[in-house]
């Protein structure tokens, strides 16, 4: 049997909300195939290790799917899937207690060589939240980082359209389906197709169609932590998604940071707390690469990052520095015309190779 082909059954089985990521792969581990799951008497899905009402409710509903309708649904929405089993499955979140038996997502999943960081937060961010946010997530995205996050309002929105902004790479992780219609919220769909668009990933344990209950959220919480080096807490209330997010980080032996804030803000008490707890202060990405020991790691994405995409990029490059160098003399030395100057120092600042000090002077970016 092809991989695609069982795949269609793991599709099928898990649009039961009952039958989750462990009870999938103890299907997975008992029979041979999810197909054979899929057609599997009432005695054998008991001996697999199912509920009797699991079993009754799963062979009633099965009535109602065909296999073959659900994979061309995926397959309509540029949806993909992946399981457990896969070896491109990401490696940071198989580690977890309890992953995902099966994702869901448009665009890109992150590979082995991605250093990924969760941002997340309140959703009533400040004027404070909102300028941290922007300064933090670029100088993230402009490191290499992958932002991820949770596509809420807020903060969790804000990370995503800086990253996007600043030329990086961000993974939503949502609480519904990625399917157009489910996409939550519903401000953030157009957000969502700039994720994609811009190499990034909208992700889901959940089946297309499936409504953002506040169950899952908790549920979704463990995947983004669990997809990443450490998770950055930067407003949030005492109370919070956020402050779940950090404890599921704990619980996967991952890094927690949080931005220090006013005793007098509701949305600074979660952060706050954190710090007492023994969470990383964090006022600048410095802070974030000391902890995580990611020196060399910070050298080589800066050394990605820097590659230069074409001999024209490689001229401008060799003659720049940390000092502010002149567009003029960019010209004479690497011996293009003034637009074509202009049109590449444009791309690679985009690209957060090079900063512009204002005053037509340029230097590469730290």
């Amino acid at each position: 049997m092809t991989q695609e082909n069982d795949l269609k059954y793991w599709v099928a089985i898990s649009r039961n909300p009952k039958i989750g990521a462990t009870r999938l792969v103890r299907l997975f581990n008992f029979f041979h195939s999810m197909k054979e799951a899929w057609q599997a008497s009432f005695s054998d899905l008991t001996r697999a290790g199912l509920d009797e009402n699991i079993v009754h409710d799963f062979l009633a509903q099965k009535m109602t799917i065909n296999p073959e309708a659900e994979w061309e649904k995926l397959a309509k929405e540029n949806i993909g899937v992946i399981t457990i089993n896969d070896e491109n499955y990401p490696k940071l979140l198989k580690e977890i207690w309890n992953p995902p038996a099966l994702l869901y997502f448009r665009g890109h999943l992150p590979t082995a060589e991605d250093f990924n960081l969760a941002v997340v937060g309140t959703r009533k961010i400040s004027t404070y939240g909102r300028q941290l946010t922007s300064i933090l997530v670029r100088d993230l995205a402009q490191n290499g980082f992958t932002v991820v996050s949770g596509l809420a309002l807020g903060v969790d929105a804000l990370a995503h359209k800086t990253t996007v902004d600043a030329g990086g790479k961000t993974i939503a992780v949502l609480g519904s389906g990625i399917d157009a219609e489910s996409i939550y919220p519903v401000q953030n769909r157009y957000l969502a197709s700039q994720i994609i668009d811009s190499g990034g990933a909208v992700i889901s344990e959940y089946p297309i169609g499936s409504i953002a209950l506040p169950t899952n959220f908790p549920q979704r919480n463990r995947i983004i932590s669990g997809l990443s080096l450490g998770t950055l807490v930067i407003e949030a209330a005492e109370e919070s998604g956020a402050l779940i997010t950090a404890k599921c980080a704990l619980e996967q032996n991952r890094e927690v940071f949080a931005v220090p804030g006013s005793i007098f803000s509701p949305t600074s008490a979660g952060p706050n707390k954190l710090i007492k707890m023994g969470a990383k202060t964090v006022t600048a990405v410095a802070d974030i690469l000391e902890t995580l020991n990611l020196s060399q790691a910070a050298d080589f994405m800066q050394n990605r990052k820097t590659l230069p995409a074409s001999p024209e990029e490689e001229k401008i490059l060799t003659n720049l520095s940390l000092e502010p160098t002149h567009v003029d003399k960019l010209i004479l030395t690497s011996g293009l015309d003034a637009a074509k100057v202009g049109a590449i120092l444009t791309l690679m600042e985009m690209k957060g190779m090079i900063r512009n000090l204002g005053g037509m002077n340029y230097v590469l970016m730290k």
